[in-house]
């Protein structure tokens, strides 16, 4: 059965989806037979590929969703609790807001070589732990190569644009199956769930991958932020 998500790695709901989906795959007794496929989805494509950012995260969100910057603080507070809980550190303080696409293109190169989750994985503790730019090119060779991969390919991949084309390919894909947020889990094309669902909810649709029930989650979204 395969099982695909289309994703951001800016998005904190995609880090902790991921996580309790893993959870659930643990307790799935036919977790052997389950391919995962990680897609690409853009929350900001609008961000600037190369700028120099001053920009906090808080005061991102807040214009992002006209809120205070208070107030973006204490919904980013409580993000970082929900991750905790699941045993992921986030340190919003030290994040740099960055344009996401080539970090897509880095995934799909990854997922040529069978890397695709383990990219996701170091991309995501890069972003949300380490406060690592997304944008820069050099941040993403040294995260590729944590992983086994080559400089050599994923530096020609930066430079030459290779898999333009398959990232946006996922996100207009993913938008004719209705995505408008993520993260989005999608079981055989038949069942969906949306959102960072607790790990039963992800047990019951590996369970009943077959059935037409659709849950519902807290999710980011490219036209407000996360809720």
């Amino acid at each position: 059965m395969k099982v695909e998500i289309w994703s951001d790695i800016m998005c904190p709901f995609c880090y902790i989806g991921k996580r309790n989906f893993e959870f659930a795959l643990k307790e799935f007794a036919n977790k052997e037979e389950i391919e995962i496929e990680w897609k690409s989805f853009q929350l900001d494509p609008t961000i600037p590929k190369s700028f120099e950012n001053t920009t906090s995260i808080y005061e991102y969100l807040a214009a992002k969703k006209g809120m205070t910057v208070e107030q973006s603080k204490d919904l980013h507070k409580n993000v970082v609790e929900t991750a905790r809980k699941v045993g992921l550190e986030y340190n919003f303080d030290k994040a740099v807001i960055a344009n996401s696409f080539d970090a897509h293109q880095l995934i799909q190169l990854a997922k040529t070589k069978g890397l695709g989750d383990e990219m996701e994985e170091a991309l995501f503790k890069a972003y949300f732990t380490d406060g690592a730019d997304m944008g820069n090119h050099e941040t993403l060779i040294s995260i590729g190569t944590s992983i086994g991969m080559e400089a050599q390919d994923i530096q020609r991949v930066l430079s030459t644009n290779e898999f333009t084309t398959h990232v946006e390919a996922d996100i207009e894909e993913g938008h004719q199956l209705g995505v408008r947020g993520v993260p989005f889990f999608v079981f055989d094309r038949k069942y969906a769930v949306s959102g960072a669902q607790p790990v039963d909810v992800f047990l019951n649709a590996l369970k009943q991958s077959y059935s037409e029930s659709i849950g519902e989650g807290s999710t980011c979204t490219s036209e407000g932020g996360c809720c």
